[in-house]
């Protein structure tokens, strides 16, 4: 059976930026920048970007499309059948096969607000609190968090159903333009009210007196996970490229969608925040509870609460269906699975492992791992643990294993011109991506897990 291959480069590109643009990008970027110096935090993010994103960004693209497999399947493959190795690969499916489990939860939350937001239920909402009220009663009732839960997980499952071409790249084509035209609306809206210059200061005023350590390993850890590096998804919507494609490019505008998503994210949200008077300090909670309330005070709210949502639930499948790809094609490859297949059960499974999460909030509430309910233990291993490991021996495998001797001439294919008027840009990738990059992720690691 054939394998799939993208249909063109614009499609590849706002499949993989659709992956790395997710909920994270929408209410995560903007509050840790806005609680952390505002532009001085941003900056600091770039930085990590190049230190980190882009470098690691370029290997894992690079092994898929050498490979033409999924993750176990590249590393067997480059490695020679190294059980080490290809075990690392097994982590990438692992990794996106928990971490949709329990992001679909929240989806289906921001699938729900869509209707909450339509039926114009935020303006029974005095405060934050308030909203932050019916947010808690409506994730305690089973029926509503499992329902949307199950919907999200079909809309996904019918995406990565119908192909790479037809489905995923279809899809990433058609939502990817709604995505950012939304965002452009609420950004406009965003800076016509009174008092948004506001909100662009707590934004971009660089407030270096909150720059600690603790700034730069926000920024360091924004600067992977936002990437959807580690995971496997890179590696797998690399594996559908053509050799004829130019990776570093490539790479290059998908961390500039990425990163321009966030940042117009932070403009839309913090402008209409400060010009309704309410908290910027919300943190986990901006979405559910201050925003419902931010739409009730500004003028055409009702129609803003539906198109933020609307934008929010897009942003979660792009990122979604990268995830059961994932999945899908380790046994479409491996184990020579239709896709139809590999879709209807995975998808299934992970519909399953998911319904403790979804049941962390009502009837399981009093169910602890290590302290933590099911939701947040699976979040942890996987966010906090299986995500830097992967991205960590990402590039210890090409920089130490592989080897740039092998690798350099597979990334310099459908990129000549580039590299021939770069010449800095071989050096940059392997110094950053042999030292630089194992360095930071393991820093990042040792964060996320609490050592430092």
């Amino acid at each position: 059976m054939q394998r799939e291959k993208w249909g063109s480069k614009i499609g590849f590109i706002l499949a993989a930026a659709g992956s790395a643009i997710g909920l994270g990008n929408i209410w995560k970027f903007p509050y840790i920048a806005g609680a952390n110096g505002g532009a001085a935090f941003v900056f600091l993010y770039l930085i990590s970007i190049i230190l980190i994103g882009v470098p690691v960004l370029f290997a894992e693209i690079l092994i898929g499309r050498t490979t033409n497999r999924n993750p176990v399947g590249a590393f067997k493959k480059l490695s020679n059948g190294s059980p080490f190795w290809t075990s690392i690969g097994g982590l990438g499916v692992l990794a996106g096969f928990l971490i949709l489990s329990y992001y679909a939860v929240v989806a289906g939350w921001a699938v729900g607000y869509v209707v909450e937001a339509a039926r114009g239920v935020f303006y029974d909402f005095p405060t934050p609190d308030a909203a932050g009220r019916h947010f808690n009663a409506l994730i305690g009732n089973v029926y509503w968090i499992v329902g949307y839960f199950a919907l999200f997980m079909a809309i996904t499952m019918a995406f990565v159903l119908f192909g790479v071409q037809k489905g995923i790249e279809k899809g990433s084509k058609i939502m990817m333009p709604i995505l950012f035209i939304l965002l452009i609306v609420l950004v406009v809206r965003g800076l016509t009210l009174d008092g948004a210059s506001e909100g662009m200061r707590f934004l971009w005023n660089p407030d270096w007196s909150k720059v600690t350590g603790q700034t730069i390993l926000l920024a360091l850890g924004q600067a992977f996970f936002t990437l959807s590096l580690g995971m496997g998804a890179m590696l797998t919507y690399g594996s559908y490229m053509s050799k004829k494609d130019n990776i570093p490019i490539s790479g290059l505008e998908i961390v500039a969608l990425d990163t321009a998503i966030a940042i117009l994210a932070g403009i839309a949200i913090f402008t209409a925040v400060f010009a309704t008077g309410q908290s910027p300090n919300a943190g986990p909670g901006l979405i559910f509870h201050t925003l419902p309330v931010v739409f009730t005070k500004m003028p055409g709210g009702y129609i803003f609460s539906i198109l933020f949502f609307i934008l929010l639930t897009i942003a979660a499948v792009t990122s979604a269906i990268s995830l059961l790809e994932v999945i899908t094609a380790y046994f479409v490859d491996e184990k020579g699975w239709h896709r139809k297949k590999a879709v209807m059960i995975f998808g299934g499974i992970t519909f399953l492992l998911g319904l403790p999460s979804a049941l962390s909030y009502n009837v399981m509430a009093d169910f602890r791992i290590f302290g933590l309910n099911f939701f947040d233990f699976i979040d942890f291993i996987s966010a906090n643990i299986l995500l830097p490991v992967g991205g960590l021996f990402i590039s210890i495998f090409v920089a130490y294993f592989w080897g740039f001797d092998k690798a350099i001439p597979n990334l310099k294919q459908g990129a000549e011109n580039l590299f021939d008027k770069n010449h800095w840009l071989e050096s940059y990738w392997k110094v950053f991506l042999k030292f630089f990059a194992p360095v930071l992720i393991l820093i990042v690691l040792l964060s996320s897990i609490g050592i430092i």
